[in-house]
């Protein structure tokens, strides 16, 4: 049973078509587009085709239209997900928004779970009926039966037409081709508009949801560059260069990198070999030091009268010097 499924699965690249086609033949309703089923009404149902029982349906309401009803169906949908042990996250506040890009891909991930259990039949299930409990569920069934039976009307209407247009091409022998064209114009155009509109709804909703991730990315990082301990580092300071740059040049880039080239080489350290040559510079000084203060101790000692040299003696001797021992 496919619960968590990636992106790049098969199930996320069934089209708009096939999803509603599903929708519309499974619960009996009469969806022209994917976004309709933004109340979570649709998503519960489905769920109770595929779990027949598992859905408590005099909970769901079809006739849904404050964002405050849709998350209500949506936790329903939620606890039949805790239920059944379903790990799926439910984007709840980007689903009651309506937008197309968003809907489908949770509908494609509902297909695909679907089709799963029970390689996706549903078998003696009454969605009118089990609709009946549900709060606008009988609105709801007779828009579908009505925009069903309206269907048919028109496509009848254009045979009937088209049979009283060949009676009037038999006696006024007005141009067969030229009727042709002139009926089907407004049958074949309309549609294909309606698909172009829809993919580019979806092509804008992608790109606003990328550009939305690397705004955020960069938001980031702002807030970073400014944290206290950092913000005067020379490193932070080339990266603002760029995010604040209001022209698209490339010597930002440059200055940046050269303000960190900078820093690099003003606190670059002394080399290894120069501390060790200080380090014996300094210890010769040292013994310099203590060989010049021998040599003047010893030119000391030999200026002194041999008086002075005894009586020196003796004050070590009073002193109780260990070396003074007899």
């Amino acid at each position: 049973m496919a619960t968590n499924i990636g992106m790049m699965d098969s199930a996320y690249f069934v089209g708009r078509s096939e999803i509603l086609a599903w929708i519309n033949s499974t619960l009996h309703l009469n969806l022209s587009k994917v976004e309709e089923a933004c109340t979570g009404a649709v998503h519960c149902q489905l769920m109770d085709a595929t779990h027949p029982g598992m859905v408590p349906m005099h909970k769901v309401n079809f006739d849904a239209k404050s964002e405050y009803e849709m998350i209500q169906n949506y936790k329903v949908l939620q606890d039949v997900f805790n239920k059944l042990k379903i790990t799926k996250h439910i984007e709840v506040n980007k689903l009651i928004k309506g937008r197309p890009l968003d809907n489908l891909e949770f509908m494609q991930w509902m297909k695909r779970y679907c089709d799963s259990v029970n390689g996706g039949l549903v078998h003696s299930y009454n969605p009118l009926e089990r609709r009946e409990s549900c709060k606008g569920g009988k609105e709801a069934s007779k828009k579908s039966a009505s925009s069903q039976s309206t269907n048919k009307g028109v496509t009848a209407a254009p045979k009937a037409q088209s049979s009283h247009n060949a009676r009037r091409h038999d006696v006024t022998s007005v141009n067969p081709t030229t009727q042709a064209i002139k009926t089907s114009k407004p049958s074949a155009v309309v549609p294909a508009y309606d698909e172009q509109i829809t993919e580019l709804k979806l092509s804008v909703d992608s790109l606003e949801k990328e550009r939305d991730f690397y705004f955020a990315k960069l938001r980031d990082i702002e807030i970073l560059c400014q944290s206290p301990g950092i913000e005067h580092l020379p490193i932070v300071g080339a990266i603002k260069r760029i995010l604040y740059a209001t022209d698209d040049d490339a010597s930002v880039v440059a200055e940046a990198q050269a303000m960190v080239f900078h820093q690099q080489k003003e606190a670059e350290p002394l080399s290894p070999i120069a501390e060790v040559s200080e380090e014996r510079t300094s210890s010769e000084t040292q013994k310099r030091k203590n060989i010049v203060n021998v040599d003047v101790d010893t030119a000391g000692i030999t200026t002194l009268s041999p008086r002075q040299r005894l009586s020196d003696v003796s004050d070590v001797h009073c002193s109780g010097s260990p070396l003074m021992t007899y």
